[in-house]
């Protein structure tokens, strides 16, 4: 049968009365009550469960994202599907790169036969593209089969936008908000792994980075407040988590614009993210504390002696410098120098010496000269980092830097390989520092290439397998590590 041919009933359209007075929260888990008798009816008449498959594009914060939407559909009574052969297809969308937006149409594309033939019945896109007007109404003319499209500000709709979608007679429904004064959380969400999890501690971004779009359709910074932040850990441990990742644009600024009152701000107004940090390494079952992404120029040495002086904070940093030269940071409005990034450097191995540092470096950035590109290998030389995540730069419209004079591919693509290769050496060289000594390894999964193995991280993040089965998956492991293979190793169980 095709999902065309599958009729649902509105099952109450006189619904605004019994949503009066309600919070957010109330009316979504309302919208979830009723979701789910709409998808056992889609089921019965299918004969089988009615599934879903979510396409996750770009960083932390969109897999945090996606998350909660897999948490919701599953609590309504949808099946994960392992691929887009499903009855429900969603995108999670990254604007970051114009790849990300290249990628979606092309599997847009793929699937507009499907969608036509009613094989599949609704399509949905979400997340940072459609904070953007003019990408939403490129969507809405030139893939009309599209059924859903809403922003990074209203996941938690999702139960009731399926619901008009499913119960009403609009062809596509478009629903992109500002950003909020508070966020609705403690919705269902479904971890990939369920001994960590990541938290949102702060949304939106302040930097305006003239090559970045994130500010505008993330909005500006809004910070959670401590006690909820807190509450949401406790929950978790009490769920058999044991590691957490704290997210956020820009963690180290974390305490702008705090969204609720809190008793921890009025006794302490200079409470920041080191406090934070201290808190949550007090919650009792948390044995490792991450956290992604720290801006060079909001780094404090407090927040250094913090990260030093608590165990159970994991010694890796991910610091992005973008570009090595001063110069370029500037055009950037990046509000740092090589130096002052260089010292920081200094600084987090001076009081961290096992410290494992990764970068992001742009490559190609509008002016960028061949010092600038010595500049940026200068830095990796010196850091020594252990994992660099390496990019073309990419012109976003609505971005300062869009409206500069580009670079021409053949110049940029060039520098690009250089840069590679020299990231290449040096991460090898600085990840097998650890050659031979005895490292805890939290145990994520099975080893996908090599039966009898498995794979975990150290606190530094560094990958490592070693021989093991299923019962280790979750539990953190003294593990040996006898064989380096440039960014992981291979360990013997202790």
């Amino acid at each position: 049968m095709s999902q065309n041919d599958i009729k649902i009933r509105n099952i109450n359209t006189d619904f605004e009365s019994v949503l009066d007075g309600l919070t957010e929260a109330e009316r979504q888990n309302y919208f979830m009550d009723k979701l789910r008798s709409i998808i056992s009816e889609k089921s019965e008449v299918l004969g089988r469960p009615y599934t879903f498959f979510v396409q996750t594009f770009g960083c932390q914060m969109n897999a945090s994202d996606s998350e909660k939407v897999i948490g919701i559909l599953e609590k309504v009574g949808m099946k994960e599907a392992p691929d887009e052969s499903a009855d429900l297809v969603i995108f999670n969308t990254c604007t970051v790169r114009e790849n990300a937006n290249t990628r979606l149409y092309g599997h847009l594309g793929s699937l507009k036969k499907r969608k036509k033939s009613g094989e599949i019945d609704c399509i949905a896109i979400c997340g940072c593209m459609m904070q953007q007007e003019d990408i939403v109404e490129h969507i809405r003319k030139s893939y009309k089969f599209v059924d859903l499209m809403f922003g990074t500000f209203n996941f938690h709709k999702l139960a009731e936008l399926l619901y008009r979608k499913y119960t009403g007679e609009e062809k596509q429904i478009v629903e992109i908000l500002a950003a909020p004064e508070k966020t609705v959380e403690r919705l269902p969400k479904k971890r990939k792994y369920p001994f960590k999890a990541g938290v949102n501690i702060m949304y939106g971004c302040n930097n305006f980075c003239t090559y970045c779009i994130v500010p505008y359709v993330r909005g500006r910074e809004r910070s959670r407040t401590p006690e909820e932040i807190l509450e949401e850990i406790e929950d978790l441990t009490k769920d058999g988590v044991i590691e957490i990742m704290l997210l956020g644009q820009n963690v180290n600024s974390y305490g702008i614009n705090f969204m609720g009152e809190s008793e921890k701000i009025k006794k302490n107004p200079e409470y920041g993210f080191p406090e934070l940090l201290e808190d949550v390494c007090k919650i009792d079952g948390i044995k490792r504390v991450r956290f992604m992404t720290s801006h060079p120029k909001d780094l404090s040495d407090r927040l250094i002696e913090v990260m030093r002086d608590n165990p159970k904070i994991c010694h890796q940093m991910h610091l992005p410098v973008q570009a090595g030269s001063t110069e370029l940071l500037k055009r950037m409005n990046r509000h740092y120098t090589k130096e002052h990034y260089l010292g920081l450097v200094d600084k987090i191995k001076a009081a961290i010496p096992d410290i494992s540092l990764s970068t992001d470096i742009m490559i190609g950035f509008p002016g960028e000269t061949e010092e600038d590109i010595q500049d940026t290998m200068d830095v990796i030389r010196y850091a020594e980092y252990d994992q660099v995540f390496t990019f073309i730069y990419s012109r976003r419209t609505g971005t300062p830097a869009a409206s500069m004079e580009q670079l021409p591919e053949e110049l940029v693509n060039e520098r690009f390989q250089r840069v590679l290769d020299l990231v290449h050496e040096v991460t090898a060289k600085s990840s097998a520092r650890f050659l031979g000594q005895d490292a805890e390894v939290l145990v994520e999964e099975l080893n996908d290439h090599q039966e009898g193995m498995v794979t975990g991280r150290m606190g530094n993040n560094i990958l490592v397998h070693f021989p093991g089965d299923t019962s280790l998956i979750g539990s953190i492991q003294k593990v040996k590590l006898v064989e380096a293979k440039g960014f992981y190793y291979i360990g013997e169980l202790i």
